[in-house]
């Protein structure tokens, strides 16, 4: 039987620790690191190149959507399921968008999770039949607005209008260079983009500033 390569990310050490707990008991499972946020996440990954990643979302220093917008981008063999206890229409929308192959509740039973584990290991998308119905909801809405921005990425998107490069972000925002591309990263991703140029003509259509 072949195994999966598993990491868990998440900010709560109680829910890695029940994750690892519930991975032990399958056989094609095998927990090969733990990051508690996005940045760790990229830095475990690139290490030791699991098959799934089970990714929250709200974590301090990255949070998960960029991070699933960076992993795609580095290592796009990898695939990613959110767990997040959130069920927010736009939340799942902007994980999907962020390139995440799945998105489930973290009340979801072991066998669901079991599954869509498996599902995604295959190249299979694995979203709850929740997830699946907010995505549709979505879909038949106009456009949000805000693109579920944070209030760094709206700062971000600013001066992107601004025409500002990553070196005089960092400046004026008083933050590292990476740390400006990776808000870059997410802004993009979530504003459904493919470039810098494009995110801006969205914020300017949109009014996001």
């Amino acid at each position: 039987m072949s195994t999966i390569r598993i990491v868990v990310v998440d900010d709560h050490e109680m829910v890695r620790r029940g994750l690892a707990t519930f991975l032990r008991t399958s056989p094609d499972f095998v927990l090969v690191g733990e990051a508690a946020n996005g940045q760790e996440a990229i830095e475990r990954c690139r290490e030791l190149l699991p098959n799934v990643v089970l990714m929250d979302l709200m974590m301090p220093e990255m949070d998960g959507f960029t991070a699933i917008a960076l992993l795609r981008e580095q290592l796009p063999d990898v695939r990613v399921i959110a767990l997040s206890s959130s069920n927010d229409a736009l939340t799942v929308a902007t994980a999907a968008r962020a390139g995440a192959v799945g998105y489930l509740s973290k009340s979801i039973s072991n066998d669901e999770l079991a599954t869509a584990i498996r599902a995604a290991a295959e190249g299979k998308p694995a979203f709850s039949a929740h997830a699946i119905q907010a995505l549709i909801e979505v879909a038949m809405l106009p456009p949000e607005p805000r693109y579920n921005l944070t209030e760094r990425e709206l700062s971000v998107v600013r001066l992107l209008v601004e025409g500002k490069n990553n070196i005089e972000i960092a400046r004026l925002l008083n933050i590292s260079r990476s740390t400006v591309k990776y808000h870059v990263s997410a802004i993009i991703a979530k504003l459904g983009v493919s470039n810098r140029a494009e995110a801006v003509a969205v914020a300017l259509k949109h009014k996001l500033i």
